[in-house]
């Protein structure tokens, strides 16, 4: 029953022989929400709740909106000494009561790169922070 209840809520049991429970979860990228991040979708301004670098969880109204509906998501970061923006293609796949999910469609190698840098750039901050 455990196991149907893990598997309703996206999470897989996987045979493991290094003493871990077995449980993993379908997503491909660890959900962010530590960045500082605000995204433009379709041009307007948006809260990010999270995001990876597979999608993104919009703080927004998702009735407008329809699952599969693509749209032009960008992105804006606060880096130490910059600002990153990255400009993408998406598409929604979930709709919740305040917010909604979209997918990446696939990264190009710079977009890639750039997220890296942001979660780079995060590491450096946290790691700066534990030594004062």
């Amino acid at each position: 029953m455990l196991q149907n209840i893990m598997s309703a809520i996206g999470i897989k049991k996987t045979l493991s022989d290094d003493g871990s429970n077995g449980f993993t979860s379908r997503r491909a990228h660890p959900r962010r929400s530590c960045d500082q991040c605000i995204g433009f979708i379709d041009g307007k301004a948006h809260p990010i709740l999270d995001w990876s670098p597979g999608g993104v969880k919009v703080f927004g109204d998702p009735r407008p909106l329809g699952v599969g509906q693509e749209m032009d998501v960008e992105m804006k970061f606060h880096l130490r000494d910059h600002l990153v923006h990255v400009k993408h293609r998406a598409k929604v796949v979930r709709k919740m009561a305040e917010s909604y999910s979209l997918q990446f469609e696939p990264l190009t190698g710079d977009i890639r790169k750039t997220f890296q840098n942001v979660i780079d750039d995060f590491n450096a901050r946290e790691f700066a922070g534990s030594q004062a």
